[in-house]
C-alpha cells in the first residue's frame, strides 16, 4: 500500500511540474530564464510523472 501511495503522489508531483512548465511556456516574455525554467520544470516533472506512474503499474496489491 506504501508504494501505491507513493506512486500516487509523485504523479501528482510530476503533473504538477508539467502544468507550471506549460504555464512558463505561455507566459513569459525573456527568452533565457524562459528556456530555464521550461526545461527545470518539464524534465523533473515528466521524471516524476514517468516514476509515479512506473511505480503504480508494476506494484500488485496483494488480499490478506
Amino acid at each position: 500500500m506504501e508504494k501505491k501511495i507513493m506512486g500516487i503522489i509523485l504523479t501528482i508531483i510530476g503533473i504538477a511540474g508539467l502544468v507550471i512548465a506549460g504555464y512558463y511556456f505561455m507566459n513569459t516574455s525573456k527568452a533565457e530564464n524562459a528556456v530555464k525554467s521550461i526545461a527545470l520544470y518539464g524534465i523533473l516533472g515528466g521524471v516524476f510523472f514517468a516514476a509515479g506512474v512506473g511505480l503504480l503499474k508494476n506494484t500488485n496489491d496483494k488480499a490478506t
